[in-house]
């Protein structure tokens, strides 16, 4: 043992000859031998008491630490080597035994989500190597509900994906799960909210942030533009959340890489609708569905009719759009929903100054006629007249493929002639006519003043069925051929909207059988 080690430790001569390759051999059999006989020694306290004796017999304390230094540094590199080793038999072990083949597993790895894939990837070389496949990462989601994410995270997802990029998902999610299309529940959210559902306070988020630098800044998907714009050339949908740093520049910077994105969600980001509509036209020709809650509600009043043509001429294949909480006239929802004639899905939710009268003669000239699914919840200036006469409308054969329409409001329709005179009941509606023409009409108007005796007048005479209250209240989802009617007392509430109770009314359409 001691000779094993004194002779690694002996001095080299100041110069020697180019080593030849038979020499190189000799030397590569005498380390293998080296080698091989210490791993030979037996596992014993004898290793450490013959170490402790080079130990004294060395003189000088330059040499003592000279021998420590280089024991340890062959210590180090045995142990490397055996971790190598046992990382490349373990690769080679799961190879064997894992049931499918590098192609499906890389398949399997596709269907999962971006976080499952870097799982994955860490357990072990194998799931490594099918891990850095580019159509893994085609679909990248890194929206969190926290900040945990910066640009340099982004920019290697993007550039691991290359032109097999498919879907982005990024930024901070609201504390609750977003809300389906038809919900005019907001979707702003914060990152400074005092508190939200993560548990998190600012302070801690702002503490997390400056530790873990997880600020995703205007410059967050630059790399969709880099090798001549491939990964995002074939980017079909892009969700961004509250990217509080993302300005207009920044966004159209983003859209101009993306000339073939299909889907387009935009929430809480500091962008101008004028700007995103004016980039959208001019990038992204093919986009069929649009969502765009503005980060200011009520405040965004730079649209403009050029802006609203060119999004109508140069965006016809839209089919669903979702305005929320911008300024809206009613010329400019007219030329938006009557010019797009693709449009099934229009959600005009809290939105201003609208009062409805777009909808009057909305469908001549084959205006909105595709149109299934209309929502005008929480629309401040929305007129009760222009409700009814839409109604009408739609009793005399017009929208033929409307199922769904919401004229909830919290502050109650306005009147004709005076916005500041509510009207908080929907007995203007002939519902029992509505249910008779189009048994799969859907109606949804909840108002935080009602009559149930109103309600019972509406439909007095007809063959339409009043359930218990509490019945009704236990089934709010909506079914085939229903109207629903919602009534909050305020009069008993603490004048917290959201803590209010609801109880809803359920009108269903008889089976004749």
């Amino acid at each position: 043992m001691d000779s094993l080690l004194s002779s690694s430790m002996a001095k080299r001569p100041c110069s020697s000859p180019k080593p030849t390759s038979s020499d190189s051999s000799s030397d590569h059999f005498n380390m293998d031998a080296i080698l091989t006989s210490f791993l030979a020694l037996p596992d014993s306290p004898s290793i450490s008491a013959s170490f402790d004796r080079l130990i004294e017999c060395t003189s000088s304390d330059s040499d003592q630490n000279q021998l420590i230094q280089r024991a340890l540094h062959l210590g180090s590199l045995l142990l490397e080597a055996g971790n190598r080793s046992a990382r490349k038999c373990s690769s080679s072990h799961n190879a064997v035994i894992w049931p499918l083949s590098p192609d499906l597993t890389i398949k399997v790895f596709s269907m999962l989500d971006t976080q499952s894939v870097c799982y994955a990837a860490a357990t072990c070389s194998f799931f490594q190597k099918c891990a850095m496949d580019p159509l893994c990462f085609a679909n990248i989601d890194l929206a969190t509900i926290v900040p945990k994410v910066n640009n340099a995270v982004v920019s290697t997802m993007i550039h691991r994906a290359g032109g097999a990029l498919r879907s982005i998902k990024l930024g901070v999610l609201p504390p609750i799960p977003a809300p389906p299309f038809f919900s005019s529940q907001p979707l702003v959210y914060s990152i400074r909210n005092s508190n939200d559902a993560s548990g998190f306070s600012w302070n801690d988020k702002r503490s997390r942030q400056g530790k873990e630098s997880s600020i995703l800044t205007r410059s967050c998907l630059s790399s969709l533009s880099v090798n001549g714009g491939a990964p995002g050339a074939h980017l079909r949908r892009l969700h961004l959340f509250n990217i509080e740093r993302m300005d207009n520049t920044a966004l159209w910077a983003s859209l101009s890489a993306c000339p073939s994105l299909l889907d387009l969600e935009i929430v809480g980001l500091h962008v101008e609708l004028r700007h995103t509509l004016e980039s959208i036209s001019k990038n992204c020709p093919l986009l069929e569905r649009l969502v765009f809650e503005s980060s200011k509600t009520g405040r965004d009043d730079g649209l403009k009719f050029p802006t609203c043509n060119e999004f109508v001429v140069n965006c016809p294949n839209i089919t669903t759009l979702a305005l929320k909480g911008f300024k809206l006239h009613d010329y400019k929802a007219r030329m938006l929903v009557k010019g797009l004639q693709k449009l099934k899905h229009i959600d005009l939710s809290t939105s201003y100054s609208f009062t409805g009268s777009f909808l009057k003669n909305l469908s001549a000239n084959g205006g909105g006629d595709n149109l299934e699914v209309m929502i005008l919840r929480d629309c401040m200036h929305l007129k009760e007249i222009e409700v009814e006469r839409f109604m009408a409308a739609v009793l005399a054969g017009e929208f033929r493929h409307l199922k769904h329409l919401d004229i909830s409001n919290r502050e109650g329709l306005a009147c004709e002639g005076d916005w500041y005179n509510r009207c908080y009941s929907a007995s203007f509606i002939p519902i029992k006519e509505v249910l008779e023409q189009r048994p799969d009409f859907c109606l949804v108007a909840e108002f935080p003043v009602g009559s149930y005796i109103e309600v019972e007048e509406m439909t007095t005479g007809s063959d339409v069925s009043l359930p218990s209250p509490s019945a009704s209240q236990s089934d709010t989802s909506g079914s085939d051929g229903s109207v629903f009617m919602s009534t909050l007392d305020h009069g008993s509430g603490s004048g917290n909207e959201d803590s209010v109770e609801t109880s809803f009314v359920s009108y269903e359409e008889e089976n004749s059988d």
